[in-house]
């Protein structure tokens, strides 16, 4: 992994570090209103193992995801403009099937609960869009 994170450009390991606290945080709040509304309503909406795990897969596939696409557009810039082109369009279509794949095992696989494992997904560009409005 040193290996790995050394070549990172200092943009891309800030920016992912960025994206897995938000993404954290966002995991650790809807862990928490699953626990307000399991209080309020026990019968319609659990918490249990497979809320925790769905929250800890989704984040997973949430940061890896990013860290993919930073990794893919440094290699990217290195590269000449057509070769940049298809790196981008191949990264696209791959990181997309990943979360697809994801999005399946979190719905089909009982040890998950479907929406803890979805929700996560959308946490990295909450947050993104969270810190630039507070930047501001």
């Amino acid at each position: 992994m040193s290996i790995f994170s050394e070549k990172l450009q200092p943009a891309v390991k800030r920016e992912t570090k960025n994206v897995a606290v938000s993404t954290a945080v966002g995991v650790l709040l809807m862990w928490l209103v699953y626990a307000v509304l399991h209080a309020a309503m026990p019968d319609k909406v659990p918490f249990d193992y497979t809320v925790i795990l769905a929250g800890i897969g989704g984040g997973a596939v949430a940061v890896l995801n990013f860290l993919w696409l930073g990794v893919t557009v440094q290699k990217a810039a290195a590269a000449g403009a057509d070769d940049a082109r298809l790196r981008l369009k191949a990264s696209y279509s791959q990181r997309m099937m990943f979360q697809m794949l994801w999005a399946v095992a979190a719905i089909v696989a009982p040890c998950f609960h479907f929406v803890a494992g979805l929700l996560p997904l959308l946490f990295p560009s909450v947050g993104i869009k969270i810190r630039g409005i507070i930047k501001k």
